[in-house]
């Protein structure tokens, strides 16, 4: 339920937020908050959309497993390795026209989505859908700072969190409903080719109504880190997703063993780069233990929910015999038990409560997999299914919720930006992790998902996601107990 959009250089942003703030009506600033909020929305919905929908991909173009995990995973890891370069871009050529050429990339790229003739262009096409999402989405918190007073940014930004909630409900319900009505016999394709008007409507209302700020500082682009964090990512996913299916030849293990050297080469690099400031990361941040592990707890918890997300909805399909429309509403309760513990109960019981509520939130977590899989292993109704993704979703909400405010409570002023480009990067890094590591140990164990081999999967998978929840709440138990948000 996080946001995607990672203020990458929200400290530098804020230099000339006066200066526009005080040239622009409110009047004017309502409906800019409508034209970037409306980019956000289409990210997330572009992003929880697609799993409804694969099932129908899937028959309609041949895909391989493989390639159905690469439709899930490809848009995060794009996201997640060009995030924080895409916030420095709009730092140095400006925040409107970082905006408008990441919608105009993300709106025919969808376009090509919707267009794909073969799994393998519908791979290629979320890909760079999902690069071009890292260059408009970080301009999206920097275009609040220049936009609003700094009394009236939490407003402001107050609106994301309840924007997230809405586009976890709505993206599987609009994929479910385009899916069933099969508009002009296009099947899936919709799901897609829906933003090519939203994209053009949101160009010309960028260009009449967004400010052209930039930071006064700049920042250069790493583009030395961008290539070696790519190059380390490639070499970890590549294996995982394809290895499989090719019957892991010798350069899926080769791959794999250079992944380590990669990330060697890549923290090398950082502290290199660090003393002159171009750093993509900053390694300071790394001596902070509450960073350090609440990276770790994001990462591992992002990577669980993606990973059960993603075979639920497989097994609701090809398990349960579930429409798609069906698959989205059976979702509608655990999004909403998600945003009600972000918003609720999350943000006012952590102060009082402390780090014990998000413990409390695995122990839901985990009895909503319970749950779930004496459901399915029964074959259990729409109804019981939504009672128990409301008892998961409730424990994501109590989990999810208070990671951000963990994480970054104790990174100092000047590491802001940097902190929160990375946090919001590991959590798309986790979410492709989740589809390939979990996806992977799924369709191994489903083969061709016939014959009732999707709910066999599901319950053997399921062991795996519990233990990856123990793990969260084992790193729960290594954070710092005098982190900053709870001192009185």
């Amino acid at each position: 339920m996080a946001s995607d959009a990672a203020p990458a250089s929200g400290r530098a942003a804020s230099v000339h937020a006066i200066d526009h703030a005080a040239a622009m009506t409110p009047q004017r600033r309502k409906q800019a908050l409508v034209v970037v909020a409306g980019a956000f929305m289409m990210d997330l919905i572009d992003l929880t959309i697609v799993n409804v929908a694969l099932p129908s991909i899937q028959r309609d173009l041949g895909a391989d497993t493989a390639a159905m995990q690469w439709m899930v995973a490809g848009y995060a890891v794009a996201f997640a390795v060009l995030l924080i370069t895409g916030g420095r871009l709009g730092d140095t050529k400006g925040y409107r026209r970082l905006f408008m050429l990441g919608m105009a990339g993300f709106t025919a790229t969808s376009l090509l989505c919707g267009a794909a003739v073969s799994a393998e262009m519908l791979v290629l096409a979320r890909l760079a859908q999902g690069a071009t999402a890292a260059m408009m989405l970080p301009q999206v918190m920097s275009l609040i700072q220049v936009m609003y007073p700094p009394a009236e940014r939490i407003g402001a930004l107050a609106v994301f969190g309840v924007l997230g909630g809405i586009a976890a409900v709505l993206g599987p319900v609009i994929g479910g409903i385009l899916i069933e009505a099969n508009l002009f016999g296009l099947g899936w394709r919709p799901i897609f080719l829906i933003n090519g008007p939203l994209g053009v409507v949101g160009l010309i209302a960028a260009w009449r109504l967004l400010p052209p700020g930039r930071s006064a500082h700049g920042g250069a682009v790493d583009l030395v880190g961008t290539g070696l964090i790519a190059a380390t990512l490639l070499a970890l996913l590549l294996p995982l997703l394809q290895g499989r299916e090719a019957g892991w030849p010798l350069w899926c293990l080769a791959l794999l063993a250079a992944s380590p050297l990669l990330a060697w080469a890549f923290i090398a690099h950082i502290r290199r780069q660090a003393p002159h400031g171009r750093a993509l990361v900053d390694p300071v941040l790394f001596a902070n233990r509450g960073f350090s592990v609440g990276l770790s707890l994001s990462l591992c918890f992002q990577a669980t929910t993606a990973g059960l997300l993603f075979i639920l909805t497989l097994t609701l399909q090809y398990g349960l015999g579930c429409t798609p429309l069906e698959t989205a509403l059976v979702h509608i309760p655990y999004a909403l038990g998600a945003s009600v513990a972000i918003g609720f109960v999350a943000r006012r019981a952590l102060p009082r409560i402390g780090l014990p509520l998000i413990l409390i939130g695995v122990v839901l977590m985990l009895a909503g997999l319970a749950a779930l899989a004496a459901l399915v292993a029964g074959g259990g109704g729409l109804v019981p299914l939504g009672a128990a993704l409301l008892l998961t979703g409730t424990g994501m909400g109590m989990v999810g919720g208070p990671l951000g405010p963990v994480t970054l409570s104790d990174v100092d002023v000047a590491h802001a930006g940097s902190a929160s480009g990375s946090m919001k990067a590991v959590q798309q890094l986790g979410a492709a992790g989740g589809a390939a590591l979990i996806g992977g140990v799924f369709f191994m164990l489903a083969g061709d998902l016939a014959n009732g081999a999707a709910r066999s999967a599901f319950l053997l998978t399921l062991p795996l996601l519990a233990a990856m929840l123990l793990m969260v709440a084992f790193l729960v138990t290594r954070l710092p107990r005098d982190l900053r948000i709870f001192r009185k």
